[in-house]
């Protein structure tokens, strides 16, 4: 076939989506354990109340030896390590989508648009209707700036990501730091960071009460007050900084078939659980233990320890090192089968990712809300842990069940058929459901 010969249309040049055949159950298996990670955090901080309560008050929660023990081990090795493996497998999810529309011989990018489109809508209603936490609609509006990556090499893509790593780490973090202090001078801008302070306070303090209102109305228009509120902050502007950050890397470990191809890579994976494991293991532990004294009295306070702040900068390094060590330590642990037979369980919740996310949501609010359960503010973070796990595992048992007889999750049905312009077929047939698909 020429260069000027159009591609004959046929099932394989024609964009649909991803058959039970063609999926990677190593991308499944680790999205489902990284959902099971954000379901920690975004319970203990958010769904909880404990970020929302006044300090004293969630310090006197976490006092126990118990809730410190546990809030340690959070801290250690959940806060910001899955939403990291989440984004980065955004990330790679779009190389892979990028290869396929390649093979097809068609551009990726209306198809990508569409579904860009489509998940920013169904972020939005998340986010409006059941919790201001959704993190769809930001994936969704960063993830069209991947587009302007498409055609980089491998390198400029490596450059981008550092490059925004140290600029939302360490560069944004001084200019909002010292900032005001060059521009208004020391004490203006003391006593503008003390009223910004009470701002945001004040903010915290009317959600945590719309929320534990028994009135749903009541609750959601809190939920969309405090996002409206809050959604000029630059602090969310580091935040998509930080995931673009997360989905280049994610880009080049596509591009180069890390996850697609762990035999090839396996001396690389093993450098990586080696290095990133250390580094998060010294950063992040240190970053623990000085936090721990911090509170006891012993170093002083955040606002007066400059080398706290770069302490806090240096966090976000550790955070990427330590979910770069998980990642590779899952993939070269599934290569074996006896560990493929027990991260495998988690796969099916990965397949349908969005409908469990959506899910978490759902059940927490009824659970903490004040028109639900009424626990918001009240748990431990011991006893959060506890209703995580319950809650996961009927996700993994409901997993399983639905997907021996559909093709997709709910959600991911819809956004599919939005994407593709046309209801796709929903019931597995009796020959799908008894196939297994290829362990990659």
């Amino acid at each position: 076939m020429s260069e000027n010969t159009p591609p004959t249309v046929t099932a394989d040049t024609v964009a649909r989506p991803v058959g039970l055949a063609e999926r990677v159950v190593l991308l499944d298996a680790l999205r489902g354990f990284a959902l099971f990670g954000v379901f920690l955090s975004n319970s203990i901080t958010w769904f909880s109340g404990r970020t929302l309560l006044p300090r004293e008050q969630a310090q006197a929660m976490g006092a126990p030896m118990l809730e410190m023990v546990v809030g340690s081990a959070y801290q250690f090795l959940v806060n910001q390590k899955f939403i990291t493996i989440f984004a980065f497998l955004f990330g790679l999810g779009f190389s892979i989508q990028m290869t396929r529309a390649e093979a097809r011989g068609s551009s990726i990018v209306p198809l990508y648009l569409r579904r860009l489109l489509i998940l920013m809508g169904i972020g939005f209603v998340h986010l409006f209707a059941i919790w201001v936490g959704d993190i769809l609609h930001t994936y969704a509006m960063v993830g069209f700036l991947l587009l302007l990556f498409r055609a980089r090499s491998h390198r400029a893509v490596l450059g981008w990501a550092v490059g925004l790593m140290v600029t939302m780490s360490l560069v944004l973090p001084t200019l909002q730091r010292f900032g005001p202090v060059w521009l208004y001078g020391a004490e203006a801008a003391a006593e503008l960071a003390k009223a910004t302070q009470a701002e945001a306070a004040a903010q915290r303090a009317a959600f945590l009460e719309a929320l534990s209102s028994h009135s749903l109305w009541t609750a959601q228009a809190g939920n969309g007050r405090y996002f409206i509120d809050t959604f000029m902050r630059l602090d969310r502007l580091k935040w998509m900084g930080f995931i673009l950050a997360r989905f280049l890397f994610g880009l080049l470990a596509g591009r180069l078939l890390l996850l697609q191809d762990v035999e090839r890579h396996r001396p690389l994976l093993r450098r990586l659980v080696a290095w990133g494991l250390s580094a998060g293991v010294v950063i992040n532990g240190t970053g623990l233990v000085m936090y721990r004294l911090r509170s006891m009295g012993k170093l002083g306070t955040a606002g007066d320890s400059a080398w706290m702040f770069y302490l806090n900068a240096l966090q976000e390094l550790g955070f990427l090192a330590m979910a770069a060590g998980y990642v590779a330590l899952f993939a070269l642990l599934f290569q074996r089968v006896r560990w493929q037979r027990v991260l495998g369980v988690l796969g099916p919740v990965g397949r349908m990712a969005l409908s469990q996310y959506l899910l978490q949501s759902v059940v927490s609010v009824c659970i903490y809300n004040g028109w639900g359960l009424g626990l918001i503010g009240k748990l431990p973070s011991s006893r959060v842990v506890a209703i995580c796990f319950v809650v996961f595992a009927v996700q993994v048992v409901l997993s399983h069940w639905w997907l021996a007889r559909f093709r997709f999750g709910p959600a991911e049905w819809l956004w599919r058929s939005l994407t593709y312009g046309r209801a796709q077929p929903m019931r597995l047939s009796a020959r799908e459901g008894t196939a297994e698909a290829p362990v990659s």
